[in-house]
């Protein structure tokens, strides 16, 4: 089975490619190489996979991508998706999210694709002050970022219900891990910290957050791409809940830091309050769950940034 993985040089895409290879996949890897793009991440299966720098936007490219490699699999993760590059300008989110979905999706229709994994987000459902998401609760997005995400995420079950398309969703919570490029809020605080530098925190960080590690969430969207139905949506999440500002202090005392390079700084418009996702289907149906602690991982993430950025602890 050939697996066409779109975004495949990003943090979470290149986590499902390393893992793939590994599993014995026959893999292509299709990524504009944007800032967040970075063929680096893939040096542990150089030569193990395909390779085809194009924008998903681009249909003739992608066309002729599909028509040479004839993928019995998609999995798209490629996507614009820092919430704060959404407020400034929220058109590249329409265009990639959106118009390079639809691409895709004409695409795997054209060309006959077995079945198409479609990596959404937990962002598309809003803020919940209490309880949990499961994978029926309505959408209220309330950034550009996750609006476009959630047009995306619905255009991939209309083209499951208009066309037949074998479509599945996956809806992860906020990831982390080694590798992530550095502008969301965990990279940022051990850059940050690293140098001695002040810490930027929104408000009072009392924005509520659930961390899954990229290793474990590229292990639920293998097993969906394997086992799952389609025509469905599986929520992945790992019920490791933090106040961002928990997160932070975290981070600091790790790394030996005092808590005095924390900066409360104006909050970010329309900041969404709390996430968290309810996973008994995909851990009932398909036997998946979180396997790194969040305190493992965020020292792994510490370990692994503190060498890459020459400042070993």
């Amino acid at each position: 089975m050939k697996i066409l993985v779109t975004g495949g040089a990003g943090f979470i895409g290149s986590e499902f490619v390393r893992q793939a290879v590994k599993n014995g996949g026959s893999i292509v890897v299709v990524d504009k190489l944007t800032y967040a793009g970075d063929l680096k991440r893939l040096r542990d299966v150089k030569g193990k996979f395909k390779f085809y720098k194009a924008d998903i936007c681009d249909n003739k490219k992608m066309r002729d991508i599909f028509r040479k490699e004839k993928p019995d699999i998609v999995v798209h993760f490629a996507a614009e998706t820092h919430v704060d590059r959404s407020i400034k300008d929220a058109s590249p989110f329409i265009e990639t999210n959106v118009k390079g979905t639809q691409v895709l999706l004409d695409c795997a229709r054209e060309f006959k694709s077995k079945k198409f994994i479609h990596v959404s987000t937990d962002e598309v459902y809003g803020e919940i002050k209490s309880g949990k998401f499961s994978e029926s609760s309505p959408f209220c997005p309330n950034s550009p970022y996750s609006v476009s995400k959630a047009a995306g995420d619905m255009l991939a079950r209309a083209y499951h219900r208009t066309y037949g398309l074998p479509v599945i969703v996956v809806r992860p919570c906020n990831n982390y891990g080694p590798r992530q490029y550095e502008e969301k809020l965990i990279p940022v605080v051990i850059k940050h910290a690293l140098k001695n530098q002040k810490v930027p925190v929104y408000a009072k960080g009392q924005n509520v957050r659930e961390w899954l590690y990229v290793s474990d969430c590229c292990r639920a969207i293998w097993l969906v791409m394997k086992k799952g139905k389609t025509g469905e949506v599986y929520n992945i999440g790992s019920g490791m809940e933090r106040e961002n500002i928990d997160t932070v202090r975290s981070i600091l005392r790790s790394l030996n830091k005092p808590e005095s390079l924390i900066k409360f700084v104006k909050d970010r418009p329309g900041h969404d309050l709390r996430y968290s996702l309810n996973c008994r289907k995909i851990k009932n149906q398909l036997g998946w769950r979180a396997l790194i602690r969040f305190e493992e991982g965020l020292n792994r993430t510490i370990d692994w940034y503190a060498d890459f950025l020459g400042h070993g602890k």
